[in-house]
């Protein structure tokens, strides 16, 4: 019985009871948003020509692999002007996108577009795992699966780069945090993965989906999503092939 209450609240990898006669869906590998804005198409096709794939390709490597890509994009301030009408003509001709209706795109509501990302995910498909990438990031998706697939048996887990920083509490200062005070005498954020590239398990995003009206945002997106698993009990996983600075050898990511 106590087994059943975890696989149904995501703390047993689906991975491990494929063969459960109760399961008849297999559970994708891992769903990744690749997080865009307006203006950037040439960024877009370039990472369907590097690394995405488009049609049938895109399919196969959700059916084949279990890995489902998007692009993840919010609306215009101006709800249905050019820029809406423009990410709706390319969704109708690549079908790739996640677009967050309830969402407008601005740089300073990056976190809130994160935090609606997985919220997005979780309830729409069924993932051992979910990535946040930048667009102008490359990823070597066999590295990625087989790295993600290392970490099935950890229900709560958080992969990524893992850094602090400064925090900034000059409001003319480009990175300030409002919230800065709460950081204590001295101004650094907590560890979190950087935000070039990041995956969470299934547990964390049913988690953040849950509790999305009160999970709090800061400045940055990533330290945001880093502050949400603070009090849990989540195992951090400070993995360098996940720092994008280069491509070398090993590792799954460039930023360029």
């Amino acid at each position: 019985m106590d087994l059943a209450a975890a696989r149904q609240e995501g703390f047993v990898s689906g991975y491990l009871s494929q063969n459960d006669t109760q399961h008849s869906k297999k559970r994708h590998l891992a769903v990744i948003g690749i997080i865009t804005t307006f203006g950037r198409k040439k960024n877009r096709d370039a990472i369907r020509e590097a690394w995405m794939s488009t049609g049938a390709a895109l399919r196969e490597l959700q059916d084949n692999k279990g890995i489902v890509v998007r692009f993840v994009i919010g609306r215009s301030a101006n709800h249905g002007d050019s820029f809406d009408t423009e990410i709706d003509s390319e969704n109708s001709q690549t079908n790739d996108f996640i677009i967050l209706d309830d969402h407008v795109e601005a740089p300073e509501e990056l976190a809130k577009k994160m935090k609606s990302f997985f919220v997005h995910a979780v309830e729409k498909w069924d993932a051992e795992f979910y990535t946040k990438v930048n667009d102008d990031v490359y990823v070597n998706i066999d590295a990625l699966g087989a790295a993600l697939s290392s970490h099935l048996d950890k229900p709560r887990v958080y992969i990524g780069c893992m850094k602090s920083g400064k925090v900034f509490s000059e409001p003319t200062h480009r990175w300030y945090e409002p919230d800065w005070w709460k950081f204590g005498d001295g101004k650094w954020y907590f560890r979190y993965a950087s935000g070039d590239l990041y995956t969470i398990s299934r547990a964390l995003a049913q988690y953040i989906s849950i509790n999305r009206s009160i999970l709090q945002t800061y400045a940055h997106d990533d330290a945001s999503a880093g502050s949400w698993f603070i009090g849990l009990d989540v195992n951090h996983v400070d993995d360098s092939k996940f720092c994008c600075a280069s491509w070398t050898s090993g590792v799954i990511c460039a930023a360029v």
